[in-house]
C-alpha cells in the first residue's frame, strides 16, 4: 500500500506550466512517429515521460524560520566556500559567500527563493555552456544574476543567479526589479540540467556542506546570525 500510495503521490504531481509545450511536442511526435514505425514507441514513450517527470512542480514548505536561507533549487551542493563575486552581481564589498548547487537532468528544476525581499538588480550574461559542476561556470556560463534587498541590517542584499550547464539552454525567470518574493516563492526555472549559486555574507552560519543533496524551499542552506534575526523582527513589529 505505501508503495502505490508513493507512486500515485508521484504521478499526481503538478506539471509547471513551462513544460507543457514540450510534453506536447514529445507526445504528438511519439504518436506520429510510432504509428509510422512501430519501435519509435520505444524511444517515444520513455522520453514523453521523462519529459513529464522533469517538469513537475512539487509542493514544497518553507521552514518557519526567519533566520533560514532556502535552498533554491533541488540538486547536490558543490561547495561552500568565500569567493570572488562576479562583476554582474551589484553587491556591497566584503567578503561573500557562495553556495552552490547542481542540478541533473533528473533533479526538479524549478527554483525558488531563498529569502523574503524586493528584487533590487536583475543582470543577464551571456555565455558558454560548460559543464555546470565545474567550478569555472559561475564566471564563465550564460546566467541571469538576481540581487534581493531584505531590508535586513546585517545582510541587506543577497545575491542568486541561475546558471545554464552543459545540457541547459534556456533561462526562465519570472519576475523584474521591483518585485517583490516571499521565502520560498517560485521565480523560475532552468532547462535542461544546470546549476543555481547564492551569494550570502560570509558571516553566515552555514548549515550544509558540499556533497549533501537539497531541497528547493525546504532545505536550509544557511542561517542569518542572531543579531540579523532580532533587528529584522523589531522593525517587523513597528
Amino acid at each position: 500500500m505505501n508503495i502505490l500510495t508513493a507512486i500515485r503521490e508521484e504521478m499526481l504531481v503538478p506539471i509547471h506550466p513551462a513544460g507543457w509545450p514540450f510534453i506536447g511536442l514529445f507526445g504528438v511526435l511519439t504518436l506520429v512517429l510510432g504509428f509510422s514505425f512501430g519501435p519509435f514507441f520505444f524511444i517515444g514513450v520513455p522520453v514523453t515521460l521523462w519529459c513529464i517527470y522533469f517538469f513537475r512542480n512539487p509542493e514544497r514548505i518553507p521552514p518557519l524560520d526567519e533566520k533560514a536561507v532556502i535552498a533554491p533549487a533541488d540538486g547536490r551542493i558543490l561547495n561552500t566556500s568565500i569567493c570572488d563575486v562576479p562583476p554582474e552581481i551589484d553587491l556591497p564589498k566584503g567578503d561573500w559567500r557562495c553556495i552552490s548547487i547542481f542540478m541533473n537532468v533528473f533533479d526538479v528544476h524549478v527554483n525558488r527563493s531563498p529569502l523574503s525581499g524586493v528584487v533590487s538588480g536583475k543582470h543577464y550574461v551571456k555565455g558558454k555552456f560548460v559543464n555546470a559542476s565545474l567550478d569555472k561556470a559561475s564566471m564563465h556560463n550564460e546566467r541571469l544574476a538576481l540581487v534581493l534587498d531584505t531590508g535586513i541590517k546585517h545582510a541587506p542584499k543577497i545575491g542568486f543567479v541561475q546558471i545554464a550547464g552543459l545540457v541547459a539552454r534556456r533561462i526562465l525567470c519570472d519576475v523584474d526589479v521591483g518585485d517583490r518574493l516571499v521565502a520560498g516563492q517560485i521565480y523560475g526555472l532552468i532547462r535542461f540540467g544546470s546549476r543555481v549559486d547564492v551569494w550570502l555574507p560570509a558571516a553566515v552560519e552555514l548549515q550544509v556542506r558540499a556533497g549533501q543533496k537539497s531541497i528547493a524551499g525546504e532545505t536550509v542552506l544557511a542561517r542569518l546570525p542572531e543579531a540579523t534575526a532580532k533587528r529584522s523582527r523589531r522593525k517587523a513589529k513597528a
